[in-house]
């Protein structure tokens, strides 16, 4: 049982899932704010292009 323990103690692939697992994190963290910003971004031209065609294409009476 002692010996199982200390192999245990010993792995250290334990360590290396953890490691991805943080580095996983900080990527979906950065793609998850990098894809906000764009998407507010592209939210604002399509708002500015819908009122420019409102305001010339389509005026109101």
């Amino acid at each position: 049982m002692a010996k199982r323990i200390l192999n245990f103690l010993r792995d250290d692939q334990a360590v290396t899932a953890v490691e991805y697992a943080v580095m996983l994190a900080l990527i979906l963290a950065a793609v998850i704010s990098a894809v906000g910003s764009v998407g507010a971004q592209a939210s604002g031209w399509w708002g500015g292009i819908e009122s420019n065609l409102q305001e010339h294409a389509f005026p109101h009476p």
